[in-house]
């Protein structure tokens, strides 16, 4: 079985962190590193079909859960912090629930244990729309995904999948394909009796959406323990958009 792609930073404590979908651990470079200075060993991981790990046809959360443990178990970790935003929340939600031993907190960023309706149709749209014969920079590539996306943070988040392959030509990290055949599995929920019963912290960006008050019944059901914290003024990517905020209320839970 092939294992996934990481950056590993600091010692201590095992810290890992899952990127949303259409990212790529490197998104959590500047976090990881500030809880890498404060006694973590911080994994910032690539899911299946992101960033450097494998390609595969398959894709689901049940898979990403699989390929999480065969990395814990290759690394050989236990007893780790699990952070997950988005796609990755809902990949940590699960691994939580089925292998309750491996986790000892978690932390779930903007996304909530229900189903989501298919949203990412213009995006996916725009990166397979790309002519990488047709551009000389990224900024070209730019130019050409803002036909499709006006949004100039989005455009600059997904073009840290564009990589050079030689002197000429460019590609993405993502495989894409397999990520169009499978994107209803994005918005799966988690499966009814999921059920974690350790520490647990929910963080949404106050103008965002993703999780609203009517969820909270539904967070506590899989996961009694938990709280939910509000980082004002963010939006899904809080992270990104609001980081020392963020950084508190993680810091402030662990």
């Amino acid at each position: 079985m092939k294992i996934l792609y990481s950056n590993i930073e600091g010692t201590g404590t095992p810290f890992l962190i899952l990127h949303g979908f259409l990212g790529m651990g490197d998104n959590w470079k500047t976090l990881g590193t500030r809880f890498a200075e404060n006694g973590f060993e911080v994994h910032m991981i690539d899911q299946r079909n992101h960033g450097r790990s494998f390609h595969a046809d398959d894709f689901s959360y049940e898979l990403m859960a699989e390929d999480l443990k065969h990395y814990c178990y290759e690394k050989n970790l236990k007893n780790f912090v699990l952070l997950g935003h988005s796609m990755g929340g809902k990949s940590a939600m699960l691994f939580a629930t089925k292998y309750q031993d491996y986790v000892s907190k978690l932390i779930v960023a903007d996304i909530a244990p229900k189903h989501y309706p298919q949203h990412h149709q213009d995006i996916l749209m725009g990166l397979s729309s790309l002519d990488f014969k047709a551009m000389d920079s990224r900024g070209d590539a730019d130019n050409q995904l803002k036909k499709y996306i006006s949004n100039f943070g989005i455009r600059q988040f997904l073009l840290k999948n564009l990589y050079r392959i030689g002197q000429d030509d460019f590609a993405l990290r993502l495989n894409l394909p397999a990520l169009i055949e499978n994107i209803e599995e994005v918005g799966k929920g988690l499966p009814d009796d999921a059920k974690y019963e350790g520490e647990t912290l929910f963080i949404r960006g106050g103008r965002s959406g993703y999780i609203e008050e009517m969820d909270e019944m539904l967070i506590k059901k899989h996961f009694p323990k938990a709280a939910i914290a509000t980082v004002p003024d963010a939006g899904h990517w809080l992270h990104a958009e609001k980081p020392d905020e963020f950084y508190k209320e993680t810091e402030r839970f662990l």
